[in-house]
């Protein structure tokens, strides 16, 4: 295989390559943010943020437990993948700088590798947001489609493209 050949991917492999890390960021999220929200989760949790020092500690497990929840089926959904991107990289942030970073790299010490990665692949989704195959892009497309329709473009209309780009 040639180098040309590697770097002219058909269309669909090059939306399909933010699929992967879109999905199995979600589904991380998700399992994380429901064991939190859960009653023995949130007890457990709770405890556990009092002895590293975040007071209030229930309040703080049900935020993160929605953020992380929100995220990951934003980050599933292909929606408002870049907001979320951002709160999986500020959750994970503090359980590095609270948790993990004491212990070192390795996680099968308790350190910091996993949320690492985890946070490696919400920066890319930040910076190139959900890709082809997502609710992001079908929703863009529709309005694109009315822009094109009407033939002019109304600042109504630029807005929610707009919005629609800062969402990613």
């Amino acid at each position: 295989m040639n180098v040309a050949s590697l770097t002219e991917q058909p269309s669909i492999l090059k939306s399909a390559a933010l699929l992967p890390p879109r999905l199995s960021l979600g589904s991380t999220m998700v399992v994380h943010g429901l064991s939190k929200l859960r009653k023995e989760g949130m007890e457990q949790t709770a405890g556990f943020f009092e002895q590293v020092g975040l007071k209030p500690a229930r309040p703080l497990v049900l935020a993160t437990g929605i953020t992380e929840l929100i995220a990951g089926v934003s980050a599933i959904l292909g929606f408002a993948t870049r907001p979320a991107a951002l709160g999986v990289l500020v959750t994970q942030a503090f359980a590095i700088a609270k948790v993990h970073r004491s212990k070192g790299f390795d996680n099968t010490k308790g350190g910091f590798e996993f949320n690492l990665a985890l946070c490696s692949i919400a920066l890319g989704l930040l910076l190139r947001g959900p890709g082809q195959l997502s609710v992001h892009s079908a929703l863009e497309r529709k309005v694109k489609r009315k822009e094109l329709r009407r033939l002019r473009l109304l600042p109504r209309q630029r807005s929610r493209s707009l919005l629609l780009d800062l969402l990613g």
